[in-house]
This record gives C-alpha cells, structure tokens and sequence, in this order.
C-alpha cells in the first residue's frame, strides 16, 4: 500500500511534490487551483515542467488531486449550480494536463430541495460534463461523507444511487474517508465490524470501485454526523481501527492519503505516516 497526505499548492503546484518528498509521502493529494477562489489562475508551460521534473527528482507520485469545496453541482440555485459544474469541468482539464488520474469530490448538499433532487442533478451534470470532456481520460472520485447538514453522500446505498446513473461508469471510482464513514455510523474498529462494513461497501458498490482511502481519525464520537479530522490513533477510531484498513489485502492498490492537521514544518505528516506504515507490519491480514 502506498502512504502519503494532502500538501499544499503554494507558491506553485511543483510545490506539492516536494513537500510531500519531505513528508516521507510515497505519493500525495493536492488541489490544482485555489481551492477557496472560483477563479484557476492559468498553469503555465513551466510550471507544469518544474511539476513533472519534481515527480522525476523525488520518486513522490501524484494519486489525486481534490477540487475546490466551493463546488456544489447537487444546488437548486442555477448560478451556483452552473458555476460549479463549470468549476469542475476546468479542474478535470487541469489533472489531464498534470496526468494525474484521479479528481475527488464531495458529492455535493441538496440545500434543503430534497436528497433525490440533489443526487438527480450530480448524476446529470456529471453526465453533461463527460459528454463535453469526451477525450478526458481522469476518473472521478465520489468521497464518501459524515452526512452533517444536507450533504449527500454519507451512505454507500447514495454513492450507489449516483453513480447507477452515470452513464459513462468507467469513469467513476469511490473514495473513502475513514473519519467520514465512521461519524456517518459505519463501525470499523472491531476486526468483524470491519469486516461487516467492508462487506456492506462490496455489495453495495464493489471494492474495484474504491481508488483511494482518505486516513482520518475522528475528534468526533462514533455516528456523530460530524466531520472533525484528528491525527491517526489519537481520536475515537484508534489505532485498531486503521490496523483493520492497512492490513486489508484486497486494499494494496488503494492508495491510503492523510488529511490532518500540520505546521509548515510537515512533522505531524511525519508521524502520522510513520504510525501508519508500523501498523503494517504489527498487524494481521483481515480479509472476509
């Protein structure tokens, strides 16, 4: 399994790479653009050079970039709505020319019009944004969410529902969030509630559909509907909990990618990854 954590953009999207390469990252999630401005300043030819030479130098690989959290193609207010989905669109264009494969999402919030009717449109603008990004090969991830507030996307039975009406499907994966799920109510401390909840998320969309795990504890207790990240084995999940996800066989070729808190000196990266890598090796393979 490959480790790593979301770096920061600043100063130029190269810049991720090396800090991720400082990080002990074998590869890293980063934004693309700003992700608190509507507008994506231009990535010039030797920006995008000094990207793909920082790849070369460091070996630190590039498995996802995350869009912007102003996006929100599942609002009732057209604007909104069309401004995202135009938002969205650009910020696939931008993993196509930095070849990274995969862009996640949070689904999106319904904003009180009703969860079908927002799931109704994410499923359609997605669909239209295909349609006009016909040569665009990155998959979109659908991440998966606590449910706090009118967000969608905090069952695997509504990540399911969405992407059943894509109809281009190949181009669609799940990440998941392991803070996200467990404040959503999915168990996955306990070896066989693990094993319970892995089941669920086969059968209700197939583990070939999971691309990416986000590695998040929770400051939050158990069914919260609370989205507080907390660095590994220090919030309500534990250390059990993660032993559960990185000794899962059936996982390896999902990259597992922090998103905890940290100062400029990466060291909370450091540790988080150091503890998640030796869980590794003092686990047992959990497979069902």
């Amino acid at each position: 399994m490959l480790f790593g954590a979301h770096e920061s953009i600043a100063g130029g999207v190269f810049n991720a790479i090396e800090r991720g390469h400082k990080a002990t990252c074998d590869t890293i999630q980063m934004f693309n653009k700003s992700n608190n401005q509507w507008r994506a300043k231009k990535l010039g030819g030797d920006e995008v050079e000094k990207f793909f030479q920082a790849i070369e130098n460091t070996g630190v690989t590039v498995a996802l970039s995350h869009t912007s959290y102003l996006i929100n193609i599942a609002s009732p207010d057209q604007d909104l709505c069309e401004k995202s989905f135009d938002s969205l669109t650009e910020e696939m264009k931008r993993c196509a020319l930095l070849k990274i494969p995969n862009l996640v999402m949070h689904p999106g919030s319904h904003v009180g019009s009703g969860e079908e009717a927002g799931m109704n449109r994410i499923a359609d603008n997605i669909n239209r944004m295909f349609d006009r990004l016909n040569g665009n090969k990155v998959t979109l991830l659908l991440e998966t969410t606590a449910g706090q507030g009118s967000n969608l996307g905090y069952t695997f039975e509504q990540l399911a529902y969405m992407i059943d009406k894509i109809d281009n499907k190949s181009r669609m994966g799940v990440c998941l969030d392991t803070c996200h799920i467990f404040a959503a109510g999915y168990p996955i401390i306990k070896p066989s509630d693990y094993r319970a909840t892995m089941k669920k998320f086969d059968e209700v969309l197939g583990l070939d559909r999971l691309k990416i795990i986000h590695a998040n504890d929770s400051k939050k207790e158990f069914g919260s509907k609370r989205d507080r990240h907390e660095h590994i084995g220090k919030g309500f999940i534990g250390l059990e909990g993660f032993a559960n996800f990185v000794n899962d066989k059936r996982l390896k070729n999902s990259p597992m990618i922090i998103e905890t808190p940290k100062g400029e000196d990466l060291k909370e990266d450091i540790e988080n990854l150091k503890i998640l890598r030796s869980l590794v090796k003092a686990g047992k393979s959990r497979l069902t």
